[in-house]
C-alpha cells in the first residue's frame, strides 16, 4: 500500500491538474525552445565552471567574486586558444592523410586474414570514398574561414541565430557573477513550511548533478587525454580527433564504445598503406580502450566521485532518451535534474510515507493484541 490517503474526488482532481501542468510545461518548453536553449546551455556552463571560480577566489585571496569570474574566463579562454594553436594544424594534416588513405583503399584489393572479402565489397558499395576524401581534403584553415564568412553572409536569419548564441556568453557572465545571489534567492522563494522537504530534494538534485556533470566532465577530460595519447602511440590517423570524440561520449555511460566503429574502419584503411596488419593495429586500439576504461573505473571514478555514484547508468541513459525525444536538446540538458526530482519525490512521498503507514499499522496491531482479552488470560 503506497499511501494512507483514500483516492477521493478531490485528490483525483489534484492528480489530474498536476498531470495537466506537466503536459503544459512540456508544451511550453517546446514552444520556447529556441529562446530557452541558449539560457539553459549558459546555466550548465556556469554550473560546471563554479568550482573553478571558487578555487580562484580562494587561491588568489580575492574578496570580490567578479574578479574571480573574469580570471576564470580568462584562464579557460587561454587554454582553448592554446589547444587550438597546437592541435588544429595537426588535425587538418591528419585529415589530408586520411583522404589519401581512403583513395588507396578504394582502388586497392585488400585481403585481411580472417575477414571475408564481402565486407570490403559492402563498404565500397555503400560508402563513396572519393567524395569523403574530397571533403576531407577541403578542410584547411583558409577553406574553413571562407565557409564561415559565407555562412555569416548567408542572410538575416543566420545572423540572428549567431546573435542568439552570442547571448550565451552574456548569460554565462551574468549567471557566474550573481551565482551566489541567485542560489540564495531560490532558497528564499520557498515558503518556510516546505523548506525542509524542498531543501532535501534540492540536495538530492545537487548531489546527482555534481556526480554527473562535474565529476563525469572531469573524468571525461582526463580520459580524453588517455585516448588521444593511446591512439597516437598506436599510429592511426586522426588520433586526436578520435580521442576528443571518445572523451566527449564518455559523458554518457558506455557511449564511448560507439567510436569502435570509426576506429575499426580507420584501422582497415590504415593497414593498406602500412606494413602492420589490421588485426595488430585493431587489438592495440582495443588495448587503449581497456586501459583507459580500467583507469577510469578503478582509479578516477572512486577518487573523484567517491563511493556514492548517483544515478544508475541505465537510469541516466533512459532519462536522456525519454526527455531528449520529448524536448530535443533542451530535454537532454534538463533530463538529469528532472529525473532526480521525480526519484527524490518518489522516495520522500511514496516510499517513506508507505513505510510510516506500515510501521503505524504494525504498532496499532501490537496495541490491539496487547489490549485483547486473550492477552489477559495468558497473564
Amino acid at each position: 500500500m503506497l499511501s494512507s490517503q483514500p483516492y477521493t474526488f478531490d485528490r483525483v482532481v489534484r492528480l489530474l491538474i498536476s498531470l495537466a501542468l506537466l503536459i503544459g510545461f512540456i508544451w511550453l518548453v517546446n514552444l520556447l525552445k529556441n529562446v530557452l536553449l541558449p539560457f539553459l546551455v549558459a546555466c550548465l556552463i556556469a554550473y560546471i565552471f563554479e568550482p573553478f571560480v571558487q578555487y580562484n577566489k580562494a587561491i588568489l585571496h580575492l574578496k570580490r567574486r567578479t574578479i574571480a569570474v573574469f580570471v576564470t574566463l580568462f584562464e579557460i579562454t587561454t587554454l582553448i586558444v592554446v589547444l587550438c594553436y597546437f592541435f588544429v594544424p595537426s588535425i587538418i594534416a591528419e585529415m589530408h592523410q586520411v583522404a589519401d588513405l581512403l583513395r588507396k583503399y578504394a582502388s586497392s584489393d585488400v585481403n585481411i586474414p580472417f575477414m571475408p572479402s564481402d565486407v570490403h565489397s559492402l563498404l565500397r558499395d555503400n560508402i563513396n570514398f572519393e567524395e569523403v576524401a574530397r571533403r576531407l581534403t577541403e578542410q584547411d584553415i583558409q577553406g574553413i574561414a571562407d565557409r564561415v564568412m559565407n555562412f555569416i553572409s548567408g542572410g538575416v536569419g543566420v545572423v540572428m541565430s549567431i546573435v542568439e548564441w552570442l547571448l550565451v556568453f552574456l548569460y554565462v557572465l551574468f549567471i557566474m557573477i550573481d551565482y551566489d545571489n541567485l542560489m540564495r534567492g531560490f532558497r528564499l522563494m520557498v515558503p518556510p513550511k516546505y523548506r525542509k522537504v524542498v531543501f532535501g530534494i534540492g540536495k538530492d538534485i545537487k548531489d546527482s548533478m555534481n556526480h554527473y556533470f562535474r565529476g563525469q566532465a572531469l573524468i571525461a577530460c582526463i580520459v580524453c587525454v588517455f585516448y588521444s595519447v593511446g591512439f597516437s602511440l598506436v599510429g592511426i590517423p586522426m588520433a586526436i580527433v578520435l580521442g576528443i570524440l571518445t572523451g566527449v561520449l564518455f559523458m554518457i555511460p558506455y557511449m564511448q564504445y560507439i567510436t569502435l566503429i570509426p576506429v575499426t574502419l580507420l584501422c582497415m584503411v590504415y593497414s593498406v598503406d602500412s606494413h602492420v596488419g589490421f588485426w595488430t593495429i585493431w587489438f592495440e586500439c582495443v588495448a587503449v580502450y581497456a586501459f583507459s576504461q580500467s583507469v577510469a573505473d578503478l582509479i578516477l571514478t572512486p577518487k573523484i566521485m567517491g563511493k556514492a555514484m548517483g544515478l544508475n547508468p541505465a537510469i541516466i541513459l533512459l532519462s536522456l532518451s525519454v526527455w531528449g525525444s520529448l524536448m530535443g536538446l533542451i530535454g537532454m540538458i534538463i533530463a538529469l535534474p528532472l529525473t532526480t526530482l521525480m526519484i527524490s519525490y518518489y522516495n520522500n512521498y511514496l516510499i517513506l510515507r508507505s513505510r510510516r503507514y506500515e510501521s503505524k499499522s504494525i504498532r496499532n496491531l501490537i496495541e490491539e493484541i496487547a489490549s485483547s482479552p486473550f492477552s489477559d488470560k495468558r497473564k
